[in-house]
Formats: C-alpha cells, structure tokens, sequence
C-alpha cells in the first residue's frame, strides 16, 4: 500500500510572498487536491533578524486570498505541530546530539576570522572550490574543553562521507553530485539555531512529507538533504524541483521587471483564479493545450509528467489577458463586490447598487485588471468631465461638432423616458437634421459624455446616465 500523499509549503516570513514562491505553493495544493493526500503550511521562522510576525500574517493572508486552504499549519493545527520551527527548536537540537553521539556530526569552534583565513588561503592558492577543511573533526574532548574556556561557542557541522549522492528528480530526472563537491556543512550554528537545511529535513521526517516540491534553486541544498536522512536511517522524500521564473528579459524575476509580490498583483485588481491559472501554466501545461482552465480542472489534470524542465518566462500581457477574461466571467453581483475596494479608495461618491452594477457590466469589457476601473468609470463619478488631450483635438478638428450638440439638445426637449432605443432614435433624427453621420455624428456625443472617443455601448450609457445630467454634461460642451 502508497504512503499517503503529504506535501508542504514553507515560506520564511521575512517579507511579502514573491511570485515565485505562489507558483511553489500553488504546484504543492494540485497535488495534494489531485492525490486527495495533505497540503501543510510550515513557517520556517529560524531567521530571527529578519522574521517578524507581521510578514507571517501576510503569507497566512496571501495564501487565503488565493483559496488555498492548508489542512495542517498555523491557525489549523495538526499531528504534527508546531508548524513553526521557532517552536521547534528543542527538536533539532535533539536530532543534532543524536548525531554526534553517533560520531556523524562534531562540534566546530571555527571562528569567522578563521573561516574567512582558510577561504582566503585556498583561494590564494588557486583552489577552484572553497570547502571546509574539516579541521575540528579531531578534536579532542580537552580541546573541545579548552576552546569553551575561551568562551568560544561551537557550531555543529555534519560529516560529510565521501561518497557521490545520486537522486531521483521527478522533473529534472537522475542528478548525481560528485564526492567532494561540499565540504563538512554547519546543521547547527553557534548561537543554537539550525541551519536550513538540518531543520528541513527534521520537520519533513517528523511531519512524514511524501514529496518535496519547491524551486530549482534548492536543487544544490538536495545532496546535504539525501545525506542527512541516510545518517538517520530515514526513508527519503520524493524530490520535484520546479524551473525559476524569468522575466520577459530571460532574466530572474525581479523588482526591476515590475510587480513580483502576490500582494502587488492584488491590490492592482487581479483575480485569484486568474493567478491560479497563470502561474500552474508557468511550469506546467494541459494534455488538451487549453489555457482557460477551472481550478477543478487544474486539480484532476495535475501529473509531474507535463512539469517543464526549462525555466518559465513571466508573460504580463498574457497574465493581463487571462486576468480580463476572468472579470468578464463575473456575474453582476461579483463584479460588483470585486469592484467596490477600487471605487471606494478613489473616493467616489458611489451610486445604488443596480445603477453600480449597470455601470460596471458596460465598461468590463477590455479591462486587463480592476484598478483600471477608477479611470474608466471617472465620467460617471465627476462633477466636470476631464476631455482627453486626444478627444479634444478630434473635437476641434471636426467642423460638424456643434451642429450635432445643438440639434441633439432639441430633440432630448421632448424625451421623457430616456433609455437606449429613444438615444438611437434621437441619433438618426440629428443625422437627418444636421446630414452628418457615421464618427462625426457619434464621437461628439461620446466625448462630452466620457472625455474620450473610445469607451462603452453609448446608448446604454446615456441612458444610465440620464436625461438631464446628458444634458448638462453637452451643455457644458457647448456653452
């Protein structure tokens, strides 16, 4: 019988969550909705200058707004808690003794001076890779003593066999690291707190991770891994690295390349699923080659097997399509209570909630993302509409402007119910009066009503907007 399937994500909480790191987590919660198998969330909160409970709460918050509910963790609880290594710390450090106990681990009183001496000397020797030398192997129980009496606090470094370590990739296949290609590595430093790569492996064994999925960044931090677990006689993980993500440049995404955070992208007014959707596509693909794909679908196609080896590249024009034909699946009342935050934070004095949901369904078509929505719906808030410099020049260019103002006016004198079939009727009415017709007769209805030449279904619009403030608004034009 298969060990269930249980997979992790482990953010460090020293920031705001990069959009590499969504990517991981999202890649970790297919597999374990696809596998029915157990999706935990690990603080790995060791960093103690850099941690602060406040980015916690942003990974916690993040991760909530994307829907990507842990089933042990934080806030969740578990068998196998804590889910935060600072709360661990007991753990490693009885791992650590049980290492040395069995002489596969010493304690090393290397100082910095002297590990910055021993770097300098290999290099001033021309040595290609600078390892440790393993001088603390040997020391003496007395000379262990002897350095404590300095007040020297000692760090734990494993002792590394001399052997190649091979692993099986699920993406990147068979990967083989040479013996010697690191030197005898710190698991525990001086000041007590362990080293990435011993605490990872303790809270996967305890926490009986099936698989490691996680950036190919860690792919060199594997090896140090494989050896820990062989010196505790522990079965080893399942190992998935996952290409980085490039920018549009085919370098490291980066600061430079625009939004990388999750939190940028959603106060910009992108969709959660829409993000799901995205970044599974930047490592992996569909069997059908669809992109438009439902998280359900993304959950029952998910396989190792269509995991791309090659780095993925950010596409923001293609995240900004994908995101705009997520707002068009929106019903009225969804795009509504998505909307709202960005209409609220730009201060406009907002409508009834049919006349908002009218509003918004007429300018959602060719929105890449809802912030855009301040500046598509700005008309509709203003006590003066703001004409484009673009609109404005059209406007000026055409001699027919005012002749199609002047006649629209009369004839709005004898509306009383305003709604889009009385608009068009008006418009063929000026056109027989005024004998203009096609962009001359409507832009400068349009432009009085929006400031700009392109925007919405105009009929619909004028009648949102009503009678009398459509007249007001040309009267502003024209006077």
């Amino acid at each position: 019988m298969n060990n269930p399937v249980r997979v992790r994500f482990a953010p460090s909480p020293t920031g705001h969550l990069h959009i590499g790191n969504v990517r991981t987590a999202i890649l970790n919660w297919l597999f374990a909705r696809h596998s029915g198998g157990v999706f935990i969330l690990r603080i790995e909160d060791t960093d103690v200058e850099r941690s602060t409970k406040i980015s916690e709460a942003s990974i916690l918050e993040d991760l909530r707004w994307l829907k990507l509910e842990w089933d042990e963790g934080p806030e969740r609880g578990g068998d196998f808690g804590p889910y935060r290594q600072s709360e661990r710390l007991h753990l490693y450090q009885q791992y650590a003794q049980q290492l040395i106990a069995t002489k596969k681990a010493y304690y090393c009183f290397c100082t910095e001076s002297d590990l910055e001496a021993e770097r300098e000397n290999a290099m001033a020797q021309g040595s290609g890779q600078v390892r440790y030398s393993g001088k603390c192997r040997s020391l003496t129980l007395q000379q262990q003593a002897d350095a404590r009496a300095k007040g020297i606090e000692p760090a734990i470094r494993f002792l590394v066999p001399e052997q190649a370590v091979s692993f099986a990739d699920l993406v990147k296949g068979e990967l083989t690291f040479p013996a010697n290609t690191f030197g005898d590595f710190v698991i525990v430093r001086s000041g007590g707190l362990p080293t990435y790569n011993f605490a990872a492996v303790i809270d996967d064994h305890l926490m009986n991770i099936s698989h490691v999925i996680r950036g190919d960044d860690h792919v060199s931090n594997t090896p140090k891994q494989k050896l820990l677990y062989e010196a505790f006689e522990w079965s080893v993980p399942a190992f998935c690295h996952i290409p980085m993500i490039l920018g549009e440049d085919r370098s490291r995404l980066s600061k430079r390349h625009g939004a990388t955070s999750l939190d940028q992208f959603a106060e910009k007014g992108y969709l959660p699923e829409a993000i799901i959707n995205f970044l599974s596509l930047l490592s992996w693909s569909s069997e059908s080659g669809e992109e438009m794909l439902a998280i359900e679908r993304l959950i029952k196609e998910f396989s190792f097997e269509r995991i791309n080896s090659s780095p993925a590249v950010f596409d923001t024009t293609k995240l900004n399509w994908m995101n705009g034909v997520y707002i068009r699946k929106l019903d009225a009342e969804q795009l509504l209570q998505a909307s709202l935050p960005f209409l609220k934070k730009a201060g406009y004095k907002l409508a009834d909630e049919d006349t908002l949901k009218a509003l918004l369904l007429l300018v959602h078509e060719g929105l890449e993302y809802l912030e855009q929505l301040v500046t598509k719906t700005e008309f509709f808030f203003a006590e003066r509409i703001h004409i484009t410099d673009g609109a404005a020049i059209a406007m000026s260019q055409s001699e027919a402007s005012e002749k199609v103002y002047w006649s629209f006016l009369r004839q709005l004198e004898h509306v009383e119910q305003f709604t889009p079939e009385v608009f068009r009727e008006i418009m063929k009415t000026v056109n027989k009066e005024t004998g203009v017709m096609g962009k001359d007769l409507w832009m400068p209805i349009r432009i009085a009503l929006t400031g700009a030449m392109h925007g919405p279904d105009l009929p619909k619009l004028a009648a949102l907007l009503g009678k009398e403030r459509v007249r007001n608004m040309i009267l502003h034009i024209v006077e």
